[in-house]
């Protein structure tokens, strides 16, 4: 794969090439497949590091269920983090929607 900050242009050097063009949509595309390794990475640290935490009081204190709690816990504070920072939504913007929310306003009434 090119480098987008090498490739400026064609073989001439003229500004605007395909190359350019198809480096751009690339990185454009690979939002959904980083957001995606971004949750699997929060909520997974969070299991590691709250597991670890409850294995260690777990050996201190001399019980078995803290680790087990230390592991939801560390996986719901994961999901959190990753909703908090937007990267569970599938909207871009939080007030732009999918489909139009009211019936249509072209005049035409599709009811049969």
């Amino acid at each position: 794969m090119r480098d987008p900050k090498k490739t400026k242009g064609t073989a001439s050097g003229a500004p605007g090439s395909k190359g350019s063009a198809s480096a751009d949509s690339a990185a454009s595309t690979d939002g959904g497949y980083n957001a995606g390794m971004a949750v699997f990475s929060y909520i997974i640290g969070g299991i590691i590091v709250w597991s670890l935490i409850g294995w260690g009081l777990d050996y201190l204190w001399g019980t078995r269920w803290i680790v087990l709690a230390g592991a939801l816990l560390g996986a719901v504070g994961g999901f959190y983090l990753s909703h908090m920072h937007g990267l569970t939504s599938s909207r871009k913007h939080a007030d732009e929607r999918h489909a139009p929310s009211a019936p249509s306003t072209d005049g035409e009434d599709n009811a049969k």
